[in-house]
């Protein structure tokens, strides 16, 4: 993935995702000093199952999809946020995922991730209910 000029600032980017809503400009200051903007081409396979995880990934624009054994399981959109199972528990990637147009992330990488979840207690229970969600969701497919 390559880096990207943006015409709208990391700030507005951070200010329309659902995960970072309750946050204080301070907060935001602090989420716009810790990521970096990249851009994916469609095909890019920006994270792949199994592999190693580093960071995690706040969709600006673009769609991408999600699969788990070669099945997709999920589309995320601009406001979608992926990567943060394996930063959480330093396991492999449990899905890849793969842009299906032209992409905008925004990148939080595990050196920052900790400290701002430390930082913004709200951040952490957004996540929380993501990855409840996200679960339930699961549970769904599976089980009917």
């Amino acid at each position: 993935m390559a880096k990207s000029d943006t015409t709208p600032s990391k700030m507005d980017h951070l200010r329309t995702i659902w995960l970072f809503s309750g946050c204080s400009k301070r907060e935001l200051a602090l989420l716009e000093r810790a990521c970096d903007e990249a851009s994916a081409p469609a095909g890019a396979v920006i994270c792949e199952e199994g592999h190693a995880g580093r960071e995690l990934y706040l969709i600006v624009a673009g769609e991408a999809k999600v699969e788990k054994g070669g099945h997709e399981v999920a589309r995320l959109g601009p406001g979608s946020h992926f990567g943060e199972l394996s930063l959480l528990d330093q396991q492999p990637r449990s899905a890849s995922v793969i842009a299906i147009t032209p992409m905008e992330v925004l990148v939080l990488p595990a050196r920052e991730f900790a400290s701002v979840l430390e930082e913004i207690p709200s951040m952490a229970i957004r996540l929380l209910e993501t990855m409840s969600l996200r679960l339930r969701e699961a549970d769904e497919r599976a089980y009917g």
